[in-house]
């Protein structure tokens, strides 16, 4: 069955483009056909990976959102034989959230033969609660049919709230029934991984592209790649 993978949080500046970025390059090493889409109206980043020939949906007209723009969207979905990825911003957060949940967009999908899985990031450090809202709020206006998947982006700090960690936390379990599964992107040494990770997003490469690439040395694609499996071990549960 093919799938619509949507990456959905209110919350700018989380990793949402680059956990769109993974499941792109997770879905094409294992042969499928991917669409990767870019409807981030502020911060195109995704529409910046060369390696993914991202399609742009333009939303804003004249500094006003065009939501009747999301009905070329999921037309599009439902149309092509193919995987989709799709980068929402956070700008467009709330407006696509109602769109789907209004014109029951989820259905008309499912009815189309694909899944619809959404991701959603949490993060630590100042972000934690703003992320964690997001959650309950996608929850709160996704029907049963779409899967949700929960990505935790340690990158900015630990994941704790009130001495308790993400599944202990009561947003969690008040909606564990809700949950597809769980990706953690463990935090990393800042001087290392950490710096191996910033240059190939701000570089905006895959990680097969860092494998060719001569701005990694030996040792940072190393760690990249054990990066690489050890989220993809993960997504194979998920994905």
């Amino acid at each position: 069955m093919k799938q619509v993978h949507f990456t959905l949080q209110g919350k700018g500046g989380v990793g949402k483009t680059f956990v769109s970025s993974l499941i792109a390059q997770y879905l094409r090493s294992k042969g499928e056909s991917v669409v990767v889409i870019d409807t981030d109206p502020v911060n195109a980043t995704l529409s910046g990976y060369a390696a993914f020939d991202t399609q742009r949906l333009e939303l804003m007209e004249g500094g006003s959102l065009i939501e009747r723009n999301f009905d070329s969207l999921i037309e599009q979905v439902v149309e092509e034989d193919s995987n989709f990825v799709i980068d929402n911003g956070a700008a467009t957060f709330i407006p696509l959230s109602f769109y789907i949940a209004e014109n029951d967009a989820i259905n008309v999908i499912a009815e189309s033969g694909k899944q619809v899985v959404i991701h959603t990031v949490i993060t630590g450090g100042q972000a934690i609660r703003d992320t964690l809202a997001g959650f309950a709020s996608l929850v709160e206006h996704m029907p049963e049919q779409a899967r949700i998947v929960i990505w935790l982006n340690e990158f900015f700090g630990d994941i704790v709230a009130e001495g308790k960690e993400f599944e202990e936390m009561k947003v969690y379990l008040n909606n564990k029934d809700r949950v597809h599964g769980i990706v953690r992107i463990a935090r990393q040494t800042g001087s290392t991984f950490g710096k191996d990770i910033q240059l190939m997003l701000d570089s905006k490469l895959t990680f097969d592209e860092v494998k060719g690439s001569a701005d990694f040395g030996l040792m940072a694609k190393s760690r990249l790649h054990r990066v690489q499996e050890a989220i993809y071990r993960q997504m194979g549960a998920v994905v």
